[in-house]
């Protein structure tokens, strides 16, 4: 049966698939050459490849005591490395949240090293004390266009800019190695170092600033916030998709309706989410578990465009709790929602990087001219999305890009 990422109706049928594209999607036999692998799916369940709209291909392979201290040669091979499993958990596409992945992409995409596509931000831009500010107590802060970088700053990771014009050259600069989009810290966040939750981040000039060097690139912005006055903030400068903001009251959530923004948010309930031994850290945590429901229910209510995403990060061993975090959407959606949100929907959110898309083509669907990324399921996931998250033992084939990278068929 083929699900092909937009209706909740299967199809029984075949697929054509040449080169890296879906030629033909049919009711009826395919006539094959002998020359042409035949892959026999029957009793299977055939979906588009999973996408993972908020991921980072480099924090979630790393600690932060390794991104603050280890050599940059190593925590690449350790994100190479983390970028195949990756691919084999079913995943054939991420949005990456920020972090040096420009080489990690380029690798993957060259055949170097197996993993999924990536749509890379770059470094954070955060501002000083921010949520990605993970300079030292003893670092003096100082404009990073005339004193030199710090060592995060150095490996890419993150930029702290300060001011219109370094927010400017921060996110222009990003766009010259390659960014989809523009990645910014406009709050408070749970791992920081320096700031509260609820801290409101960047002055709405300075995300104006971000957004317009973002749109006359053809893309746009991505902002992490939590709290409603930083939201709205960040709608009024332009930005195009608000991460997290599970702590939003109902009259932001209805904003975000009204103009048409992406709330990018993750279900950080139950097991597999990011756990800190630091009791701060855990508390500030714990306050975003609690918001995570009632944001939910008012994106429903309020008919919000949903990405879906995982943020695991600083946690190696964490990040192959990816897949469960497919299965705690059921919570608010049935399993064609979930569906939709990992295929299709996050799709048409990676869309929004325009002329900076990496991927020219269509992406979390199985139709004539989609670019082939698929998975071939044992099980029907429509009736029971738990055979997501079991994707050793339940994802028989995995194809990116046409390529077969698994085949237990």
């Amino acid at each position: 049966m083929i699900f092909d990422g937009k209706i909740e109706k299967t199809v029984t049928g075949n697929v054509w698939i040449e080169d890296n594209a879906i030629r033909k999607v049919s009711a009826e036999p395919i006539v094959a050459g002998a020359e042409v692998e035949v892959i026999d799916g029957r009793g299977k369940f055939l979906m588009p490849g999973l996408i993972d709209a908020h991921w980072h291909a480099y924090l979630a392979a790393n600690t932060m005591v390794d991104l603050l201290t280890a050599h940059a040669s190593y925590t690449q091979l350790r994100a190479g490395e983390e970028a195949g499993k990756t691919l084999l958990r079913g995943f054939t596409t991420i949005r990456d949240a920020g972090g040096p992945v420009f080489g990690l992409k380029r690798a993957i995409d060259e055949g170097t090293l197996p993993g999924p596509r990536i749509y890379p931000s770059g470094a954070i831009i955060s501002e000083t004390g921010g949520h990605a500010d993970f300079r030292m107590v003893y670092d003096i802060p100082e404009p990073f266009d005339c004193c030199g970088l710090t060592h995060t700053e150095k490996i890419g990771a993150a930029i702290i800019a300060d001011g219109v014009d370094a927010v400017i050259v921060a996110s222009r600069n990003n766009l010259r190695l390659g960014a989809s989009q523009i990645k910014l810290m406009a709050g408070g966040g749970v791992s920081s170092l320096y700031d509260q939750l609820e801290d409101v981040q960047y002055f709405e000039d300075e995300l104006h600033a971000a957004v317009m060097a973002a749109e006359d690139a053809g893309t746009y912005v991505m902002v992490h916030v939590y709290v409603p006055e930083a939201i709205r903030r960040a709608i009024r400068a332009g930005v195009k998709s608000i991460e997290h903001g599970q702590l939003i009251d109902e009259p932001t959530m209805k904003l975000i309706a009204e103009k048409g923004v992406w709330l990018s948010m993750q279900p950080f309930i139950g097991e597999g989410n990011n756990h800190y031994t630091n009791p701060v850290q855990q508390a500030k945590h714990e306050l975003v578990v609690q918001g995570t429901d009632r944001a939910y229910q008012l994106a429903k209510k309020y008919g919000v465009k949903l990405a879906w995403g995982t943020d695991l990060l600083f946690s190696p061993a964490n990040a192959r709790n990816q897949n469960l975090n497919i299965e705690k959407m059921t919570r608010w959606f049935s399993n064609f929602e979930i569906l939709k949100m990992i295929t299709h929907d996050n799709a048409e959110l990676l869309a929004l990087s325009g002329r900076r898309n990496p991927y020219p083509g269509k992406l979390g669907v199985i139709e004539e001219g989609a670019l082939a990324d698929l998975i071939v399921v044992d099980g029907n996931a429509l009736e029971d999305i738990k055979v997501l998250t079991d994707p050793g033992k339940n994802m028989l084939l995995i194809m990116k890009d046409g390529k077969i990278y698994k085949n237990d068929l």
